[in-house]
């Protein structure tokens, strides 16, 4: 379906809009939360590490500039490529003012080699000033940005501590949207006490926003976080690498063809993962899902209904 794979992957996508691998290099760009700093709370989501989402990144700040050229450094030795994206990854990276959004953002545009840029953030962290920024770049170079929904469902984000309703995420969507602007929307599976049937009721409503891109991973349970907290005092079961292969193909058939599958699989630091210790086994688990695709003889969007 696309090229080897039968999903929409990020690399087939990448290949067909630049011609070659595109690497995406992750910047700490030194910002905060509102769900730290205490605007809306101070302990962050419930699995959320000291680090934010950039676990391999440095622990040291280091200007935009340099973390670029380290990060092709140690990437030129895994690719030969040209074409990179600057991935703005830890905490919340719409939290700060405009003035200070785009001196970083441009910074990290002002290389060459440069070819498009992600800005990862919270929905409730959008707003019309800074799409307007966002809108700005959007018409110089190739721009997506990434919001953190994890899950539709009132429930599932209290417990993750998220610290914002849905309504907030449909506004971030439709001023994004305006705009033509780019939007990856994160999901969770493995929320404690969350259904299958909510997990599809989840991608379905992803799929009929019509959005450009979607990363599912599974909830890890990291050391130092209140997740790790949570789980010692309250064990909950944590699915084996079978059933989540089967649960990723499930949100897959029924995934909008269209939409651009950025993981479907998450990345835990060795050091620091508690479980699930099989998601430390990456390509494994890609091979299960493409295998288990192959035996459904299926693909992504086999089941998608299209709401008109």
């Amino acid at each position: 379906m696309w090229n080897d794979k039968r999903y929409h992957t990020l690399n087939y996508e990448f290949k067909k809009l630049f011609g070659e691998k595109t690497i995406k290099l992750s910047i700490d760009g030194n910002f905060t939360c509102p769900n730290r700093d205490g605007k809306i709370g101070e302990n962050g989501c419930i699995f959320c590490s000291e680090r934010g989402s950039g676990d391999f990144n440095s622990e040291n700040y280091k200007s935009i500039s340099i973390q670029m050229a380290e990060q092709k450094s140690i990437m030129s030795k895994k690719w030969i490529s040209n074409t990179y994206i600057a991935y703005f990854q830890n905490f919340t990276n719409t939290y700060d003012t405009v003035e200070n959004l785009r001196i970083k953002y441009y910074e990290a545009l002002d290389n060459p080699d440069i070819k498009g840029i992600a800005i990862a953030t919270r929905p409730d962290c959008i707003d019309e000033e800074i799409v307007k920024l966002l809108a700005e770049i959007n018409e110089t170079t190739f721009l997506w940005v990434e919001l953190g929904l994890q899950t539709i469902h009132d429930n599932s984000a209290l417990f993750l501590r998220r610290g914002y309703k849905l309504p907030q995420f449909d506004k971030a969507i439709k001023l994004l949207k305006e705009k033509n602007i780019k939007v990856v929307v994160h999901l969770i599976i493995g929320i404690p006490n969350e259904t299958h049937e909510q997990i599809m009721e989840s991608v379905n409503y992803i799929s009929s926003l019509n959005i450009w891109g979607i990363k599912l991973h599974m909830l890890h349970i990291l050391k130092n976080t209140d997740l790790e907290k949570y789980y010692c005092q309250n064990p909950f079961p944590i699915m084996d690498e079978q059933e989540y292969v089967k649960l990723v193909c499930d949100c897959l058939e029924i995934l909008n063809p269209k939409t651009v599958v950025h993981r479907v699989t998450g990345d835990g630091k060795k050091s620091d993962l508690i479980e699930p210790c099989w998601s430390l086994n990456k390509l494994k688990v890609l091979s299960d899902i493409d295998k288990e695709l192959k035996i459904r003889e299926s693909f992504q969007g086999i089941y998608f209904k299209e709401i008109l």
